[in-house]
C-alpha cells in the first residue's frame, strides 16, 4: 500500500514507515507501533480512520507523540515476516495485527515478547493458540475477536424469516470465509434450504462470471459472505444482485448504504475502537496477557427499504422490527 494513500484517506494524519521526532509522553519515551491493514475499501476504510481516532482520543497522536509504521496484509506470507521483522528491527512498543489471521502470524512469529493486539475475523485464536483463553491470553498477545461463524448462522436465520416462502439459497464465499460457508450450509440445510455454493478463486475475483453461475441455478435468495476481497468490490456486488432481482443479505452496513438489500454483522468501526482502547492500555505499561480478549459489543441489522421498494419486495414487519437502522 502506498503511503500517500494513507496520509489522503486519514485527512493527512502522518502514517510515517521512519523514525521521526516526537513529543515525549510522560514516560519520556515516545510511543511507536506497528500497524497491518488491509486495503482501504469503502467497508473498512471508516473503521482503520476510527482506529487512529480512538488513540488520538486516548492520547496518542500520529505525527505528534505518535509514530505508525503501515504494513499492508495482503502480501505474500514471506513479505509478511519481512515486515514484521522490520518492525521488531525499528522497536516498536506494540505491534497491531487488523483482520486477517496472516499478519498476526508473521508478528507471533517475529517476536514473543513485543505485545501484539489483533481484530481476529474469519480465525479463532484460541483454536489457532495465538491466546490461551479469552479471560487469560496467557502470551503477548491479545485483542478482539469477532464469531463470523455465529454470524453466518444469523444471516441465515434473517433470510429465512424475511422469505418464508423462499428456499433456493446462493452462497458466495472464499477461501478466507470458509469456515462461514461451513456453518451458513449446516444452517441453511437445517431449515430445510437448498445451498448452491459459489467459491471465488484467484483475486481479484470475476463477480460477473460469479454472479452468472449463480443465476443459471435459479435462486431465490443471496448471501455474501465475508472477505476482504470482497469488500473491494462491495458497489459491482451490490450492483449485480441488484440487476438481477436477487435478495441478498451482507455482513457490514456499508453494503446496505450502497445499495444492498439487507446487512447483519458487527459494527466494525466500534471494533476497531476497541483494539485501540487496547493499544493505549499497553503503551502505558499494561500487559497484554493482563488484558482479557473481548468480542464486539454492537452489531447492526440494516434494511435498506429504498432497495426492497424496488425489488417489488415486501418485508415481513418481524423483519422490519428487528432492524437496528431502515434506510428509506
Amino acid at each position: 500500500m502506498r503511503r500517500r494513500d494513507f496520509i489522503t484517506f486519514f485527512g493527512g494524519a502522518l502514517l510515517a514507515s521512519r523514525p521521526q521526532t516526537l513529543n515525549a509522553q510522560q514516560s519520556g519515551k515516545p510511543a511507536r507501533i506497528g500497524l497491518f491493514v488491509g486495503s482501504i475499501n469503502p467497508v473498512m476504510a471508516p473503521a482503520y480512520a476510527a482506529f487512529l481516532d480512538e488513540l488520538r482520543r486516548l492520547g496518542f497522536s500520529a505525527g505528534q507523540n505518535l509514530t505508525v509504521d503501515v504494513a499492508e496484509t495482503s502480501q505474500t506470507p514471506a513479505a509478511l515476516a519481512a515486515q514484521a521483522s522490520e518492525m521488531v528491527r525499528s522497536n516498536v512498543d506494540v505491534i497491531v495485527a487488523l483482520g486477517a489471521e496472516s499478519p498476526l502470524k508473521a508478528a507471533a512469529n517475529a517476536s514473543r515478547n513485543i505485545p501484539i493486539v489483533f481484530v481476529a475475523n474469519n480465525f479463532d485464536p484460541i483454536e489457532l493458540g495465538y491466546v490461551k483463553s479469552l479471560a487469560q491470553p496467557g502470551g503477548n498477545a491479545t485483542g478482539v475477536v469477532l464469531r463470523q461463524t455465529e454470524l453466518a448462522e444469523k444471516q441465515v436465520d434473517l433470510l429465512n424469516e424475511a422469505f418464508p416462502g423462499k428456499v433456493r439459497l446462493v452462497v458466495l464465499w472464499d477461501d478466507i470465509s470458509s469456515h462461514q460457508f461451513v456453518t451458513a450450509e449446516r444452517r441453511a440445510r437445517l431449515l430445510g434450504l437448498t445451498v448452491h455454493s459459489i467459491k471465488l478463486e484467484k483475486p481479484p475475483y470475476d463477480f460477473d462470471a460469479a454472479f452468472r453461475t449463480a443465476m443459471a441455478g435459479d435462486p431465490q435468495m443471496a448471501l455474501i459472505l465475508s472477505s476482504p476481497f470482497f469488500g473491494l468490490q462491495r458497489e459491482r456486488i451490490v450492483d449485480l444482485a441488484t440487476r438481477n432481482r436477487l435478495p441478498t443479505m451482507f455482513i457490514f452496513q456499508a453494503y446496505t448504504e450502497a445499495g444492498g438489500l439487507m446487512s447483519y454483522g458487527a459494527d466494525n468501526v466500534a471494533m476497531y475502537r476497541q483494539s485501540a482502547a487496547y493499544v493505549a492500555k499497553i503503551l502505558r505499561g499494561a500487559k497484554p496477557a493482563d488484558l482479557p480478549v473481548e468480542q464486539p459489543v454492537k452489531f447492526d441489522f440494516v434494511v435498506n427499504l429504498k432497495t426492497a421498494k424496488s425489488l417489488g419486495i415486501e418485508l415481513p414487519t418481524s423483519t422490519l422490527l428487528r432492524a437496528n437502522h431502515v434506510i428509506e
